[in-house]
């Protein structure tokens, strides 16, 4: 199994439509189907509730890595050991992460985002094949909710 998750996507909209996107916590958490409680500060984390029918028990964490204006976001996110509504412990502080990152460059047609998660060999061994597979089809959606987003309102 690899330990990383990779996704690009060509979007119909100017880095700087897509940053916001990414980084105004209201936006990001319509695109990516979560209640951002919190702005997006380098070395803070931000959380919100999930929205995603079924899994509106989870709780959505990030710690902000790195913010490099339309050029870089990065965060890193724990992983809870179930995500089941019966077995799920919000508080999961001490669960081992994952790192996250967005790049965009300019093209001709808007903008090139490309998506790297990485660090599943980190997790331990009995949970890491789910997290990934779930994450690999996750990020293919999200990939797609971002582009929606952005191109119907560029």
């Amino acid at each position: 199994m690899a330990d990383r998750i990779e996704k690009q996507i060509e979007l119909a909209a100017p880095v700087a439509r897509v940053w916001k996107a990414l980084t105004d916590y209201r936006e990001f958490g319509q695109w990516f189907r979560v209640d951002v409680q919190n702005p997006f500060v380098v070395g803070q984390v931000s959380r919100g509730q999930v929205l995603h029918p079924g899994y509106e028990h989870v709780v959505w964490e990030a710690t902000i890595e790195k913010m490099e204006p339309e050029r870089l976001l990065v965060w890193r996110w724990a992983h809870p050991k179930s995500l089941c509504k019966t077995d799920y412990n919000p508080d999961y502080s001490g669960e081992p992460t994952t790192l996250v990152e967005f790049r965009l460059e300019k093209t001709a047609r808007g903008t090139l985002l490309t998506l790297t998660e990485s660090g599943f060999d980190k997790l331990p061994e009995d949970r890491r094949e789910q997290r990934f597979r779930g994450n690999e089809g996750g990020w293919a959606q999200q990939m797609e909710n971002i582009r929606r987003y952005v191109e119907r309102e560029s």
